[in-house]
């Protein structure tokens, strides 16, 4: 069955959604089946590509809005808005 889930983070380190970072956005996002998007003051992203996220331009303090459509939507917007929140494993 097919899900559909949204969720909102706040970039809370330092240098934003830098390479770092992205990576780690864009291979959690990979282990989930379903189409997840990445949303930055109203520029679109997939989750799964590395240069669109780094295209987003976040800083910190921009709100991540994600969301996802497919069989595990719900799983994967809860494990990336945790990895934003977590600061992605404290990495500035």
């Amino acid at each position: 069955m097919t899900q559909e889930a949204c969720g909102e983070s706040t970039i809370l380190n330092k240098y934003g959604f830098h390479v770092r970072p992205s990576t780690q956005f864009m291979q959690k996002a990979r282990e989930f089946k379903a189409e997840i998007h990445v949303e930055v003051n109203e520029v679109k992203a997939d989750a799964k590509s590395i240069m669109q996220l780094m295209a987003l331009g976040a800083t910190q303090g921009s709100v991540v809005k994600i969301t996802a459509n497919g069989p595990d939507a719900e799983v994967a917007v809860a494990a990336l808005n945790a990895l934003v929140q977590g600061r992605f494993g404290g990495i500035d």
